[in-house]
């Protein structure tokens, strides 16, 4: 197996730390990014144990900031990259009595304005490089708006409306986008929840799931649990008039 550079964006919890321990076992050199990596105890741990394959960056991707400077560190930190992940998120459910625009506005700035804030300093480097590869991990519910998560599956669709976009382009320098759309996952983030989550995974299960595949193939999409994808991707292509119906039962 090829010794990769990864940039890991959003590495100090759940799929992304599982993401970060599998690729340090496996021997490759991560730049793992957060918002506190550096204090991070977890991350810490994993540094004293790594130590000349790890790099800790602290990095708020939902603030304005110096996006070069960071871009350029993490570019450097080993030379080159050969993966960029963007794996930062934010989810909040809200019903329309507890609308709240400060959280619209986070999950927005998180979910989406981070990944586009990186990727304006970070092509040229790729591009100029001529080849690597960008894996965003987005959600299965950018399939279908679903009832409490307006402000999460919004700009989760937005990212993988994004991806779409540049795909092609980047695609002629020998960059490869991908995304991954993944259902439930037990992490800090779905614990609020207080519905039933069908299928839902473990953060290690899904690390699993999503480190397979992009060893495995080059697809555009990974996607997963089956089940899941298959109900949500049936909703996506019903008339509006049967799945507005569906997803009000979710109410």
């Amino acid at each position: 197996m090829k010794t990769l550079n990864i940039w890991l964006v959003g590495a100090s919890s759940g799929i992304g730390l599982e993401l970060l321990k599998r690729w340090l076992e496996d021997g490759h050199n991560v730049v793992a990014s957060s918002r506190n990596a550096q204090s991070s105890s977890q991350l810490n741990e994993l540094k004293n144990a790594y130590f000349d394959r790890l790099v800790l960056l602290d990095l708020d991707v939902s603030i304005e900031g110096d996006f070069a400077h960071i871009t350029q560190q993490a570019w450097e930190a080993f030379g080159y990259l050969d993966r960029w992940v963007y794996n930062a998120g934010s989810y909040d459910v809200m019903k329309v009595n507890e609308w709240n625009e400060t959280k619209f506005q986070t999950m927005m700035q998180t979910n989406y304005m981070g990944a586009v804030r990186i990727m304006i300093p970070l092509s040229p480097y790729f591009v100029s490089q001529g080849y690597g590869e960008w894996v965003w991990n987005s959600s299965l519910s950018s399939y279908f708006g679903l009832p409490y998560a307006s402000a999460y599956s919004a700009p989760k669709a937005a990212l993988v409306n994004l991806a779409q976009s540049i795909a092609p382009e980047l695609k002629s320098h020998g960059i490869n986008v991908r995304i991954i759309n993944h259902g439930f996952v037990k992490t800090r983030l779905t614990q609020k929840n207080t519905f039933d989550m069908p299928q839902l995974m473990e953060p290690s299960q899904a690390a699993k799931t999503i480190a397979d595949a992009l060893e495995k193939t080059t697809d555009f999409e990974i996607r997963f649990p089956k089940f899941l994808t298959f109900v949500l991707s049936l909703i996506r292509f019903f008339p509006y008039s049967l799945s507005l119906r569906l997803t009000q039962k979710a109410l």
